[in-house]
């Protein structure tokens, strides 16, 4: 997901948040319309905040994977070598 829809999206969820928030007050829904564009920035950061974590976590993962099949070669040329040595087999 990009960075636009991430913030787009979680700023509508506050826009719907706090027009939920005001009719189940039952408040006139555009009482104070500073309120909305407060909450629309607060959701939008989060949107900004969780894409940064998600990218993140991608390199992380992408690091750990590399290392992991590094692992996973070198663990089967020694089993490859001792085979071709004439060792015990499992």
């Amino acid at each position: 997901m990009s960075l636009i829809a991430n913030v787009l999206g979680f700023s509508a969820f506050g826009f719907a948040t706090r027009c939920f928030q005001l009719g189940l007050q039952k408040r006139f829904m555009f009482e104070a319309p500073q309120t909305h564009l407060m909450t629309m920035a607060g959701f939008g950061a989060a949107g900004w905040g969780v894409y940064e974590l998600e990218q993140r976590q991608k390199v992380l993962i992408d690091a750990k994977k590399q290392i992991l099949l590094a692992n996973r070669e070198k663990e089967n040329a020694e089993y490859e070598a001792k085979r071709a040595s004439g060792g015990e087999e499992h």
